[in-house]
């Protein structure tokens, strides 16, 4: 323990009793955690532009003089307004000032400033103009980066920037470094004290950079470590025995080459005597189920259970029975688990379990509760992964004595996320459909489209052929309030628009048995057309669809369009996705033509990354993991590749890292992974 680092933030310099609640309402409890809350932006009053350059719209440096004395009056609410004007001898700027009652005093005509702030232009006058820029006087300080950090109304950005320069003056050169020399000098990368320095208190946009990429370099290694160090803690795993060649024989089709390799390797996985760890991720429609039918195949007939998880009831349901058909024929006996279940039946279920009556359970959180016993539980797959937590497969997992582990993804996951987010695991990807598969055709249009697009639905009723229309909401409230709801929608819909078409209503807050019902019939053909939320994004699975609206396209995230498109094109027909917007953002319109432009879900999956971020795929920190402060997934890939090769070269060497110069950073992995419970 270095006492001068983890010193109670309290007894830092300047902070105090009373500032040390506040900080610590920020999440910095010690001296450490305060130098590791790094800025969130910076001003740069070290960069001036002449008036004339000044970038619009952007926040920048000018250097004036103020050309006439400040003027103040009240305008409306009475609030006070001061202007006045700035030259640099070429160009003139308007100062514009809301309720600052020291303006008018502090600027002097006839003297130099530098105002730092967001350069416009006036609506009516077209002068260049700033509002209540910061200013100072020309000499009067060092031109400088100045650090902005997040704040609270009681604990100011200079505060807190003057609180972490005495931190950084109270540690001095005790500071540990957490990396092993050789990954500094291999990656010429800035010691710690230095990274810190220069990423608190930089001279230039240079010394951000350097600092940025020594500290991202270090929170991924941190990252990377842990995620592998979590990986070799597994056991001896049971040993599967192949029995992937009887079950394909038992197939109405023939398996896509991808299927087949990931089949094989699934095979390889449970027989190799350790514990398969391995994420199955396909686009929709590429047979992931038929793999993962496979491996339960494998397991039952080598004397195991298999536990099938999936994040709703309707989809459980679905993959109840698609089981069903592909074990009719055999002796596996399989069966489903579910919330709304009545107590009797859920009670026999749970007793054939614990007995080893039942070889394959299909359900939703209701495997994990705690009277859930299995009698010999060999393998676990999750479908759906990023819907559930860490800690909820670790549940079902536990259930077992180390039962192999295959999580399904029908969600492209960027590689740069999925090396963050299933980091401990192995990666197989179905990248080939199932012959036959029509890629389906995707149009953008507006709302003036809509009695069109309704004609459009009538014909491929008439046809005998199905459709559904998505909506984002299912009730009125606040902000939302300016779209339809899917209720008062759906009445609009059967009530004007199609009052001799069989319509269905499904979102997620009605009751499992009722949802359950809407899909039934929409899967059975009973009903011509499904107006829907995104509860239908996973798993629900009707050929005879070929016909998809979706409302407000522009309030989903790419990937997720991605998801409700593939309930269309499962059969042998041509299908159609309208995405329909109001939006006139060229932001959106440039977003969403990418779905039009292409059907590759990672391609998709990308784009969605670099546009949306992280967040958007997982919710906020959902997935479990540690929260990173600095790195970026987005510009950062080439820095996770490396973390990624010098985590695997270190623990080859040293599993536990009990090296002395590895030592600091296995302790910044016991940190890193605290707040995770791994």
């Amino acid at each position: 323990m270095n006492e001068k680092v983890d010193r109670d933030i309290q007894y830092v310099k300047g902070v105090g009793e009373v500032r040390a609640k506040r900080f610590r309402r920020l999440g910095v409890d010690t001296l450490m955690a305060l130098l590791r809350f790094y800025p969130r932006a910076y001003e740069d009053w070290s960069h001036i532009h002449a008036m004339a350059d000044a970038p619009e719209g952007e926040v920048c440096c000018v250097e004036g003089i103020i050309a006439e004395p400040p003027e103040e009056r009240r305008i409306g609410g009475g609030r006070l307004l001061v202007k006045t004007e700035a030259t640099d001898g070429e160009t003139l700027l308007r100062l514009v000032f809301f309720n600052n009652r020291y303006a008018a005093d502090a600027l002097r005509e006839g003297e130099a400033y530098l105002f730092y702030g967001k350069t416009e232009r006036d609506p009516y006058s077209g002068q260049r103009q700033m509002i209540s820029p910061q200013y100072r006087k020309k000499g009067a300080a060092p031109l400088s980066m100045q650090p902005i950090y997040h704040q609270t109304d009681k604990l100011p950005s200079k505060t807190i920037a003057r609180c972490v320069r005495a931190a950084l003056d109270t540690a001095g050169d005790l500071l540990p470094e957490t990396l092993p020399s050789w990954i500094l000098e291999k990656y010429k990368l800035l010691p710690l004290q230095a990274a810190l320095e220069a990423i608190h208190f930089p001279r230039s946009e240079a010394d951000v950079a350097a600092a940025r990429r020594r500290l991202a370099f270090e929170e991924l290694l941190t990252l990377e470590t842990g995620l592998l160090m979590q990986r070799e803690k597994e056991k001896k795993g049971i040993v599967i025995g192949d029995y992937s060649a009887a079950f394909e024989a038992l197939l109405p089709f023939t398996m896509t080459g991808a299927q087949v390799r990931a089949v094989q390797t699934l095979a390889a996985d449970m027989a190799s005597g350790g514990v398969m760890r391995r994420l199955l991720q396909g686009d929709v429609g590429s047979g992931k189920t038929a793999v993962a039918a496979a491996a339960v195949y494998s397991c039952v007939k080598s004397g195991c259970q298999a536990a099938v998880m999936a994040p709703t009831e309707v989809l459980a349901g679905q993959h109840f029975r698609t089981f069903l058909k592909f074990f009719e024929n055999t002796e596996i006996r399989t069966a489903i688990l579910s919330g709304s279940m009545s107590k009797k039946s859920k009670d026999e279920v749970k007793q054939q379990l614990a007995e080893g009556h039942i070889d394959c359970v299909i359900g939703t959180h209701a495997l994990i509760q705690q009277d859930v016993v299995f009698h010999r539980l060999g393998l676990v797959i999750t479908d759906e992964q990023h819907r559930f937590g860490v800690g909820q497969r670790a549940a079902l997992a536990n259930k077992g004595a180390d039962p192999h582990l295959l999580v399904m993804s029908a969600t492209p996951i960027p590689r740069t996320l999925g090396l963050i987010i299933y980091g401990d695991m192995d990666l197989s990807i179905l990248d080939e459909l199932p012959k036959g598969r029509k890629p389906v055709k995707t149009y953008l249009v507006d709302e003036s489209y809509r009695p069109r697009l309704y004609r459009f639905l009538e014909k491929h009723f008439a046809k005998g052929q199905q459709g559904y229309i998505i909506c984002p909401l299912v009730e009125q409230g606040g902000q939302e309030s300016l779209l339809m709801p899917a209720e008062e929608y759906y009445a609009y819909l059967q009530r004007e628009v199609f009052p001799d078409r069989r319509l269905g209503l499904l979102h997620g807050k009605m009751k499992p048995a009722e949802k359950e019902r809407v899909m039934r019939q929409f899967s059975e053909g009973e009903l011509d057309c499904l107006v829907a939320t995104t509860v239908v994004e996973v798993g629900v699975d009707v050929p005879n669809a070929t016909v998809m609206l979706i409302e407000n396209a522009d309030r989903f995230g790419l990937s997720q369009l991605h998801q409700l498109r593939g309930r269309v094109g499962r059969g042998q027909e041509s299908s159609t996705c309208v995405l329909i917007s109001g939006s006139r953002s060229p932001k959106t319109q440039e977003r969403l033509a990418i779905l039009c432009a292409t059907t590759d879900g990672f391609r998709i999956a990308d784009e969605d990354l670099r546009l949306r971020g992280p967040g958007d795929f997982f919710g906020q920190r959902q997935h479990g993991l540690p929260e990173l402060k600095i790195a970026d997934l987005c510009e950062d890939t080439r820095i996770l590749r490396a973390a990624r090769e010098i985590a695997e070269k270190l623990l080859a060497e040293d599993p536990a890292l009990q090296k002395e110069e590895n030592r600091r950073l296995r302790d910044a992995v016991v940190e890193m992974f605290r707040s995770t419970g791994a």
